[in-house]
């Protein structure tokens, strides 16, 4: 088996487990979002320490301890916002008629909160683990940060294929900031970016010793480059990926899925 292919499998695995249960712990009862919050908080508490210690071992297990744990705190971030506990200080649709820097500026006020705590979170790990013998928690984070943040603005600034059907209701308001239309002139930009850091890390892993902690750092990394690039690339062909989540969503909305990916 290539040594790259655990680290490979171990990330697609936990990227597409981690969003489904981030997805279906926000689509229960509102009454339990507090709670779940409570939960996250705790767990990020125990990632963050996790940082920590795993930042001054530069084993195989040692990296994907802090992979893992600095997807737990990308996970409390992603529930923050998605139960709506953090957000931004704007909370409604974009008005008619609104365009260029005003929707810029309306846009950026319904997440600018969330955006800043994703910011300091990255700093913060880049800070702590710089000059460890295990960085990967810090750069797992922030290649999540920026990727997520190049989906953002492709998004507002116009793709051909939204995949807004996971968007909570109570979140519903920011599908006004979304637009659908030709590619925009970001997205190749962003295309590039993504298959040169793709390439990047696939040479640093090629060229780490075999089973070291480094060969399994820049494997995941390059794992998590992959699908991100993956997640640009869904937003330029008619591909429904919600689909891939429709089991941690309400039947209801299993169907509606369905049937949007039926008919293409």
């Amino acid at each position: 088996m290539p040594t790259w292919l655990p680290p490979l499998l171990i990330a697609t695995i936990a990227w597409f487990v981690s969003t489904g249960a981030i997805l279906w712990l926000n689509r229960r009862p509102a009454e339990t979002h507090p709670a779940t919050m409570v939960g996250a908080t705790v767990v990020s508490g125990f990632a963050f320490a996790a940082v920590l210690i795993s930042a001054q071992h530069d084993t195989a297990a040692a990296v994907y301890i802090a992979f893992f744990a600095a997807l737990a705190l990308w996970g409390w971030h992603e529930i923050s916002f998605l139960m709506g506990f953090v957000t931004g200080p704007r909370r409604s649709a974009c008005p008619a008629g609104v365009t260029g820097w005003r929707r810029f500026r309306f846009a950026t006020a319904t997440l600018i909160h969330h955006e800043i705590a994703l910011a300091l979170t990255a700093a913060l790990l880049i800070v702590v683990t710089w000059s460890q013998p295990n960085p990967v928690a810090g750069f797992t984070f922030l290649l999540l940060f920026v990727m997520r943040l190049s989906t953002k603005f492709n998004i507002f600034l116009g793709v051909p294929h939204l995949a807004d059907d996971m968007m909570p209701p109570h979140l519903a308001y920011l599908k006004s900031y979304f637009r659908k239309g030709r590619i925009n002139a970001l997205m190749p930009v962003s295309a590039a970016c993504s298959v040169l850091l793709a390439l990047y890390l696939a040479r640093g892993a090629a060229n780490a010793p075999v089973g070291s902690g480094e060969a399994v750092g820049y494997a995941l990394l390059f794992s998590l480059a992959v699908l991100a690039m993956l997640e640009h690339v869904f937003l330029m062909v008619p591909f429904r990926d919600p689909a891939l989540w429709s089991w941690a969503l309400p039947k209801n909305q299993q169907g509606t899925l369905k049937g949007s990916a039926d008919g293409l």
